[in-house]
């Protein structure tokens, strides 16, 4: 609910950065993390001066990630490794952990050139690997356009699956509805991030191909 507190692992990148700036709108008190403190208070501030009225805060990674019962992991994957080794000690016990990396690597054009395989199945699950025992994690965010996010006067609209343990998805659930427009969609238990992460290739694809940067998924036939 509004006013609940998230920390965005990454959030000085597009992505988080974009993540970040809707839930500060919404009500949410925001943490920004990276690996150089300087960075994540100059993303606080730069945010601060976007939406006066929000509450944000930038701190290292680690201290970040220790700030709040929510912790949103936006990353490049070739990062992902060292980012979860660094916050692990620090969650709490009952953290939810949210990962939106995908195992992309993009060129300077904009097309997807690479998608990595991951032993573990998914960006998701090789995450959950250096995470104490009983993390509840789940995956989500990874068809949303980051441009498109950023547009603070434009809703985002689109479906948001989101794959996890069950116990940790109310929480995406509300990271969801606290952006307009969006829509959470019941994606299944983590394995299944192995089918969704990769949806962002065909996306970034699609942008490139159409001359846009906001293409997005939506899904027919389900109930309201």
């Amino acid at each position: 609910m509004p006013g609940d507190s998230v920390a965005v692992i990454g959030g000085t990148g597009d992505l988080g950065f974009a993540l970040a700036s809707r839930w500060a709108r919404a009500g949410w008190r925001v943490v920004i993390g990276s690996r150089v403190e300087d960075k994540a208070r100059e993303a606080a501030e730069r945010l601060h001066e976007r939406l006066p009225q929000v509450t944000v805060e930038g701190k290292d990674n680690a201290a970040a990630a220790a700030t709040s019962p929510t912790v949103v992991v936006a990353v490049p994957f070739s990062g992902l490794i060292p980012i979860y080794k660094s916050i692990a000690e620090h969650l709490r016990p009952d953290t939810v952990v949210v990962d939106a990396t995908v195992p992309v690597e993009a060129s300077v054009g904009g097309k997807a050139t690479h998608v990595f395989g991951v032993w573990e199945g998914s960006a998701a699950q090789l995450g959950l690997a250096f995470l104490p025992k009983g993390t509840t994690m789940c995956a989500a965010f990874h068809t949303l356009s980051a441009s498109a996010l950023n547009d603070l006067d434009a809703p985002v609209a689109g479906d948001v699956p989101v794959c996890g343990r069950k116990d940790g998805k109310p929480v995406v659930k509300e990271l969801v509805e606290a952006i307009e427009a969006l829509r959470y969609v019941d994606a299944g238990p983590l394995e299944n991030a192995r089918i969704v992460e990769p949806i962002t290739a065909l996306l970034i694809g699609m942008n490139h191909r159409y001359g846009t940067d906001r293409a997005g998924i939506s899904f027919t036939g389900l109930p309201e």
